[in-house]
C-alpha cells in the first residue's frame, strides 16, 4: 500500500469529482492520501474530504504565496481546524521567493506564526519552499521544532543534510522521475531511509512520461518506482519504507508519531 503524502483533491477546478479521484486512487494501490489546505478556504476544504472519506487526511494552514491575505482570524480559523481528529498537520507553510505575491515580510509574519501553533498544539509541520532553502532554514535552526515534513524537496545537497539534521523528512513528487534531475536522485538515495516520503502534489508536477497533464494521486506509484530505482530497492521495499514513515510522521490508525520537541 502506497500513502500519497501531499496532493491538492480540495481544489475544485483540478478535482471536480474527488470521490471518484479517491477510488481510483486506491484501485491503483494508494490506500491512503493526505490533502493540504493553501489557506483556511482549501484547509475547510480538505477537512470536508477528510471527514467524508475513509483513508483521507487533511492538513491545514497558510501558504506564503497566499501570506499578503494573512490575519489574525484566519489564523484563528486553522487552530480552531487542528481540533478535528484527521487533521493531521499544520501546511503547507514557508517560504516561496519565486513568485512576487507576498512580501518576505509577510511571509516571515505568517511562517513564524503558524510554527508558533503548530508547537503549542504539538502537530507536525508540512513545508512549502521554494528558491527559499537558506532563509528558511535560517529560522528553523536555532528554535524548538517539531515533526518537519519538506514537501516537494529541491534544495542542493547541503540544503538536505541541513533539513535532515532538524530531523526532518523529505518528501519527493514527480521531479525526482525528470530525465536531468541527477542530483536529485543522489540525494534521495543518500537520505536515511526512515526519512523519506513520496508524494504527487496534485494536479502539479506530473512525473515521466506524464508531463504536460494534469497529475492525479494515483501517479505516487511512479514516483515510488523512481524513488526505489535510485536506492537500488524494490518498489514493495520503497512502499513498505515510505508508507511507514508516513504513517510515524502524520501519527495515522494508531501508530505513534514521532514529533519531537526541542532546539536544534
Amino acid at each position: 500500500m502506497l500513502i500519497d503524502t501531499h496532493c491538492h483533491l480540495n481544489f475544485p477546478d483540478a478535482f471536480p469529482d474527488p470521490a471518484t479521484e479517491i477510488a481510483h486512487a486506491k484501485a491503483e494501490g494508494v490506500g491512503r492520501l493526505v490533502v493540504v489546505g493553501c489557506d483556511p478556504e482549501s484547509s475547510r476544504r480538505a477537512l470536508e474530504l477528510a471527514d467524508a472519506h475513509e483513508g483521507v487526511y487533511a492538513v491545514v494552514g497558510w501558504h506564503p504565496t497566499s501570506a499578503a491575505k494573512y490575519d489574525a482570524a484566519g489564523l484563528r480559523a486553522i487552530e480552531e481546524m487542528l481540533a478535528h481528529p484527521k487533521a493531521v498537520a499544520v501546511g503547507e507553510i514557508g517560504l516561496d521567493f519565486h513568485w512576487d505575491l507576498s512580501t518576505p515580510e509577510q511571509q516571515h509574519r505568517c511562517l513564524r506564526d503558524q510554527l508558533d501553533l503548530a508547537r503549542a498544539k504539538l502537530k507536525p509541520v508540512v513545508f512549502h519552499c521554494r528558491e527559499a532553502w537558506g532563509a528558511l532554514l535560517d529560522v528553523l535552526e536555532g528554535q524548538a521544532t517539531q515533526g518537519l515534513l519538506f514537501h516537494c524537496f529541491s534544495g542542493d545537497g547541503g540544503h538536505s543534510r541541513r533539513c535532515l539534521a532538524l530531523g526532518g523528512l523529505l518528501g519527493f513528487d514527480g521531479p525526482l522521475t525528470y530525465k536531468k534531475n541527477h542530483e536529485l536522485r543522489t540525494i534521495a538515495a543518500a537520505a536515511p531511509a526512515d526519512r523519506i516520503v513520496v508524494e504527487t502534489d496534485s494536479p502539479y508536477l506530473s512525473p515521466e512520461p506524464l508531463r504536460g497533464k494534469p497529475n492525479r494521486p494515483a501517479n505516487v506509484r511512479i514516483v515510488n518506482a523512481a524513488l526505489a530505482a535510485a536506492r537500488g530497492i524494490t518498489p514493495d521495499e520503497c512502499a513498505a519504507l515510505t508508507t511507514a514513515n508516513a504513517e510515524r510522521f502524520f501519527g495515522m490508525e494508531g501508530s505513534a508519531p514521532s514529533h519531537r520537541i526541542g532546539v536544534v
